[in-house]
């Protein structure tokens, strides 16, 4: 085996990895034999993967069979020993006398009760994971638990680190509550993105995981360092720049694309005022509000 030529290429795919390994040796796929010595990975988001290596070995001419050679001589040697075995025997009946003398404190071995301490020992060890199951009873709703669970796992998955917290959105008004996410450390900038589309992303994959170990759909929202919260208070400034807009020339007005969480803290500001009222319009990702005034 150390007579055979071995090359490690590192690529994106297996492919790659063994196109380019035949071009550098000048051979054809079945000259060589293939190992894949880490399968790689595409990590969450694009972020933290892993290219692919692998190891091509040549294999040798059709005619060669001499590597059996030196397997078979070398069990001809593990073979010479037994003699040397035979040898022995006679030693051993020459000792036997006082080996007899030796046979007398064997009963004192015969001490077999020890071991049924030990094997009791054991028995209160395996109860010992009992406390942790009611540790896990603390929170009040397996829902929060099971949100804040899913988002510290995902976030560890990035190589970040953070504190998360969940709570139910009192502000909700539909049938389903509301579940808003905080998370709060260092370097966390990455997960926002630009116009918070990894966010929402990030949003969308920790809702259905949650979703799908609830048994039941869920609406969670995810905030990272309290961005969400300035972004939902800018939105509503300009949403009562253009009430008065609308309000002085009667015509509707329509805001730029925004995600679900700022339409509905726009929803929610104008629910209720006298002279206008709000819509959605458009599909995703380009839904907008429209603000209209009201017919008296």
């Amino acid at each position: 085996m150390s007579d055979r030529t071995t090359l490690e290429i590192i690529a994106p795919t297996v492919e790659e990895a063994l196109l380019q390994g035949l071009s550098q040796l000048g051979l054809t796929a079945d000259a060589v034999s293939v190992e894949v010595l880490d399968s790689g990975s595409k990590g969450l988001f694009g972020l933290g993967g892993r290219q692919v290596r692998v190891r091509l070995t040549v294999n040798p001419p059709p005619g060669e069979v001499t590597p059996a050679k030196p397997s078979q001589s070398a069990h001809a040697r593990q073979a010479e020993p037994r003699p040397k075995a035979k040898e022995a025997r006679p030693e051993r009946k020459v000792e036997s006398k006082p080996e007899v003398k030796e046979s007398k404190p064997q009963p004192r071995v015969e001490s077999k009760p020890e071991a049924k301490p030990r094997r009791a020992e054991k028995k209160p060890a395996q109860a010992e994971p009992a406390p942790v199951k009611k540790m896990e009873g603390h929170n009040p709703d397996p829902i929060l638990d099971t949100a804040e669970s899913i988002v510290s796992k995902l976030i560890h998955h990035l190589g970040m680190k953070a504190q998360v917290s969940a709570h139910f959105d009192e502000t909700s008004t539909d049938d389903r509550r509301v579940i808003q996410v905080d998370s709060h450390g260092d370097n966390l900038s990455a997960l926002i993105g630009r116009h918070a589309e990894t966010l929402t992303a990030f949003q969308h994959v920790a809702s259905l995981m949650v979703g799908k170990q609830t048994q039941q759909w869920v609406q969670l929202v995810v905030d990272v360092e309290g961005y969400r919260e300035r972004r939902e208070k800018q939105v509503r400034q300009i949403a009562l720049r253009m009430v008065d807009q609308v309000i002085k020339t009667g015509r509707k007005a329509t805001l730029e694309p925004m995600t679900a969480s700022e339409r509905r803290a726009i929803h929610i500001e104008l629910r209720g005022h006298p002279a206008v009222t709000t819509e959605s319009t458009g599909e995703e990702p380009h839904r907008k509000v429209v603000i209209l005034p009201k017919d008296n």
